[in-house]
């Protein structure tokens, strides 16, 4: 048998089996049982918040992975634009300046308004590692992060 006789043998035997599937009895009951699932859903809104007024000639958005092994933190700094964070893994404490602390665990999101103080920003484990992705959205360009100066102590004054 040549090569096309093959390819036409297969293809027959193809609609044989097609055929043979379509009709069976049984067929309309598992389309049934399938066809009453709900679908899976594929992706949900794990955060939204209303950004401020930027300039939309110039927005550039820059993702970024922050890692902290067990007990490391992040001395106090500030971002010039908006952040919208995610916990990948782990559980962080943060804090910016006037709002009140918190623990945010795996899956959890947060907002950091532009030029807020993050006061506090560790990880809350000092066993576990924490990482996270941090979501700039930017309207101009400078340093995504800034330390600040740390606050005098009495002898400095």
């Amino acid at each position: 048998m040549n090569f096309a006789s093959r390819v036409r043998a297969a293809g027959a035997a193809a609609i044989f089996c097609a055929g043979a599937i379509a009709s069976n009895p049984a067929r309309p009951q598992a389309s049934a049982a399938i066809s009453d699932q709900k679908p899976k859903e594929r992706g949900r809104v794990v955060f939204s918040h209303p950004l401020p007024a930027l300039d939309g000639s110039r927005l550039k958005a820059t993702v970024v992975e922050v890692n902290y092994g067990p007990g490391e933190s992040s001395p106090p700094h500030s971002h010039p634009c908006a952040v919208i964070g995610y916990l990948l893994e782990g559980s962080i404490r943060t804090q910016v300046k006037g709002e009140p602390a918190q623990t945010i665990h795996a899956g959890g999101s947060f907002y950091e308004a532009p030029n807020g103080v993050h006061l506090v920003s560790a990880n809350a484990s000092q066993i576990q590692p924490a990482r996270l992705l941090a979501y700039f959205v930017c309207d101009h360009d400078a340093a995504l992060s800034t330390n600040m100066p740390a606050p005098a102590t009495p002898e400095e004054k």
